[in-house]
């Protein structure tokens, strides 16, 4: 009998014995990674700097083509893309600066999808799809706005509140879903609205507020007739406001200044900056060319 205890005894330390060797020379086979050694660790940051280095040709074209790229729009010679910057990014889904070797690697990302030579270098023929992009997102239905259609906003609502009542009319969905957005955009702690003291957008500012709605063919062609040298980018003739469906709203300086100097203002304002990354969410697409122009395109 004692024997017998012996010998499971020994049969025991046996298997213990060889679990123990099993566990501890084979991490693997419980999921574990083993260890990076030196030579792998040098290969991936190899493999890193290559992918950089593709790139920076790329990143030092972009920096000068974000100011000195040529292109025509509206009948107008425009230069570089610097005021679009914001826009840019959100078509590239990144937020590397212009001039680095990601942000190229990102634009070629973008040109590879939509077949493009991807060498990462936003020049003419890759900005120009890239609006052509951003203007086949705009509203597609053009058709004039029935009168059973259009509600007329409060005065509190404009920019300018003496504005005649016929001129305060906004298509029905597109005004409720206005009112959610400015609603997101006060209750947003990043602009802090809620509050009167300290704040990014001063209410006297009337960021927000709405400059233009529904406007009729009559008024339209009266703008251009104030302004004949104001060209198809800035008075077109079939005006998505017939719509009213069209909102230019306020987001710093002059309000619909088409002027770079201008521009350059309204693009780096709390107020766009805060539409172009939720607009989307509430059915409002931007006019890339007007910072303070917005669709509703549901």
């Amino acid at each position: 009998m004692k024997i017998a205890k012996v010998h499971i005894a020994f049969v025991f330390v046996a298997l213990a014995t060889v679990i123990a060797v099993i566990f501890f020379s084979a991490p693997s086979s419980r999921g574990e990674t083993p260890p990076i050694t030196e030579q792998a660790r040098n290969a991936s940051s190899s493999t890193t700097r290559n992918s950089s280095s593709a790139f920076a040709e790329a990143a030092t074209q972009n920096t000068q083509l974000r100011n000195e790229l040529t292109w025509t729009f509206g009948g107008k010679q425009q230069r570089g893309w610097y005021l679009y910057d914001l826009l840019i990014s959100k078509t590239l889904n990144t937020r590397d600066e212009p001039g680095t070797s990601d942000f190229a690697a990102a634009i070629a990302g973008w040109q590879k999808r939509n077949r493009l030579t991807a060498d990462g270098v936003l020049d003419q023929d890759a900005f120009m799809r890239m609006v052509s992009v951003w203007q086949g997102n705009r509203l597609k239905q053009r058709g004039y706005a029935d009168p059973s259609q259009l509600v007329t906003a409060p005065p509190a609502d404009f920019y300018d509140p003496g504005r005649a009542a016929e001129m305060r009319q906004v298509e029905r969905n597109t005004y409720d879903a206005y009112k959610r957005m400015i609603a997101a955009a006060i209750a947003d702690p990043a602009l802090n609205l809620a509050n009167t003291a300290p704040a990014q957008l001063a209410a006297k500012e009337k960021y927000f507020k709405i400059i233009s709605s529904f406007r009729s063919h009559e008024y339209q062609d009266e703008l251009r007739r104030r302004s004949p040298n104001a060209g198809s980018a800035g008075l077109a003739v079939n005006s998505p406001h017939f719509t009213g469906r069209a909102l230019d709203i306020y987001v710093g300086g002059d309000p619909v200044d088409t002027k770079d100097s201008n521009r350059a203002i309204q693009v780096n304002t709390p107020a766009y900056r805060w539409l172009v990354r939720n607009a989307e969410r509430f059915g409002f697409r931007p006019y890339f060319y007007e910072p303070w122009h917005w669709e509703y395109v549901r």
